[in-house]
């Protein structure tokens, strides 16, 4: 995964964001904080296997928010069915 894509679902998720000496983001959901990732500013590609733990897609989810295929709606519904959010 580039940093470009990385920001592309980030910013299709409307993460909000941080930066230190990483890029912090986080998605929050009816005011709580359910997801937090990050992206190091250096020059290397970021681990898809890391990122996507933090996002708690799997393979194919992955994929299909970085072509921007993945709704907001179908990642809380994704989120609601792993149980991150709970309502």
């Amino acid at each position: 995964m580039k940093a470009h894509e990385f920001d592309r679902v980030i910013n299709k998720f409307g993460m909000q964001t941080r930066q230190s000496g990483d890029l912090l983001a986080w998605f929050t959901y009816n005011g709580r904080t359910v997801i937090r990732t990050k992206r190091s500013h250096g020059s290397k590609d970021i681990l898809d296997r890391l990122v996507r733990s933090q996002l708690r897609l799997d393979a194919g989810q992955l994929r299909a928010a970085i072509r921007c295929t993945l709704t907001l709606d179908d990642y809380i519904n994704i989120l609601k069915a792993k149980g991150a959010i709970t309502e």
